[in-house]
């Protein structure tokens, strides 16, 4: 087997894993264990706090320590232990500890994951840039087939899920022995410390322009948050209506949203397009009102009739509202900061979209999915629609605040990149 194979092998373990629960989980807490928003929030906050410095810790201990591809399977074996754990565990607070810690092993991960790749590619004699991409879709494909899977075989409202995403890094964790050794790094070893948990990209807020874009990053990535805590309890709710409760869109929630995901492929080839034409600001600006219309369809969507129509535009809507943001925001990040400290800004980025901003997502928007509920009934038109007025106001502020002039000739070689 090559190694470009097994790296596909690998990245589609890897997120199968996460798709195996990530999406779902929030529908098992509510309908299965009883747990108020605030306690689904406070699970899901685990993402972001442990996002927050456990992949640049890691990453320094791979650099000084242990080889890359050792390190990932250590790491997916100890993710597979605390997510049986984690099945058989009913109580919010201990099951925060379990999912924290599980995620404190598991989003190292991905970054280690692509490093592996990145690795095997380049060893292997492959162009990364062009290659790697092929390799990345994996990901994409498995995250949407463990959404499939959990959704048909009726999981969605049981620990199964976990006890399944457990399974699959488990044999992650087996078939790391077959991926390609990484040697540990002398350049690395021998950076300060500072430079190595990506501290140094710091002294970009001190530029007005990426101290705003960095801040937007933080609150954009809370309504990524809310999206992926609550979308998929919110289908699940249309059972109460007796109408509804033989719908498939009731029956198969999960794969209703992965519709989002395929959407994403879509989305992600147009962005090169729209870099080049409108520029980043556009293009971001796009993103939050792809993201309002995200929440707006879904608070007047429901499973049938016209109804249907809106949530199926709902999750078209979501491949622009990720994308435009997320990929973009990196190619943003890629082209803007000096290449000494690319590595460590790309750190920062994600730190902001998947620490800061899914923590405080996680956290604020449970409290709000309780004030709207009462006597365990979830308002969901108000709940979506209070997220939608979130999101079309950080498009205003973010359009007034932003300060940025498109260069069409800056982004001639944005396709190398994307």
């Amino acid at each position: 087997m090559t190694i470009k194979s097994r790296l596909k092998i690998m990245i589609f373990l890897q997120f199968f894993v996460w798709g195996s629960w990530l999406v779902t989980l929030g529908s098992y807490m509510f309908n299965t264990l009883h747990f108020t928003g605030s306690e689904v929030g406070l699970v899901y906050s685990s993402i972001g706090l442990a996002s927050l410095i456990m992949p640049s810790l890691i990453g320094v201990i791979a650099d000084r320590f242990v080889k890359a591809n050792k390190l990932y399977g250590i790491l997916h074996f100890l993710g597979a232990i605390c997510l049986f754990i984690a099945a058989k565990v009913s109580d919010p607070t201990l099951l925060f500890w379990v999912m924290l810690f599980n995620a404190m092993v598991y989003m190292p991960t991905i970054s280690l994951g692509y490093t592996i790749s990145y690795f095997g590619l380049e060893k292997e004699g492959h162009d990364t840039t062009k290659t790697f991409p092929s390799v990345r879709v994996y990901g994409t494909v498995s995250f949407i087939l463990a959404l499939w899977t959990i959704s048909l075989f009726g999981f969605e409202l049981s620990n199964m899920q976990l006890y399944i995403g457990s399974g699959a890094a488990l044999l992650l964790a087996l078939f790391s022995l077959a991926l390609p050794d990484c040697p540990t790094s002398t350049a690395k070893k021998n950076a300060s410390l500072v430079s190595r948990l990506g501290l140094d990209a710091l002294v970009l807020f001190k530029q007005k322009k990426m101290a705003v874009f960095f801040l937007f990053a933080m609150l954009l990535g809370a309504a990524l948050q809310i999206n992926t805590t609550f979308a998929d309890p919110f289908i699940h709710d249309f059972a109460l209506n007796p109408s509804f409760k033989d719908s498939l869109a009731v029956k198969y929630p999960a794969i209703l949203l992965s519709i989002g995901q395929i959407s994403e492929v879509v989305f992600i080839l147009a962005i090169p397009f729209f870099l080049r034409r409108f520029g980043i600001k556009t293009v971001i600006l796009l993103s939050m009102v792809a993201w309002t219309l995200r929440f707006v369809l879904f608070a007047f969507g429901e499973p049938s009739g016209l109804g249907f129509s809106l949530l199926l535009l709902s999750m078209i809507v979501y491949g622009a509202a990720f994308d435009f943001f997320n990929i973009s925001g990196s190619i943003f990040v890629e082209k803007e900061v000096d290449s000494s400290i690319r590595g460590s800004a790309q750190g920062l980025f994600m730190t902001m979209v998947n620490g800061l901003g899914t923590y405080l997502g996680a956290i604020i928007s449970g409290r709000i999915v309780d004030y709207f509920t009462v006597d365990g009934v979830k308002d969901w038109q108000n709940i979506w629609l209070i997220f939608g007025s979130y999101t079309i106001i950080l498009a205003i502020i973010f359009a007034v605040s932003f300060r940025y002039k498109h260069d069409r000739d800056a982004m001639k070689d944005i396709d190398k990149i994307a």
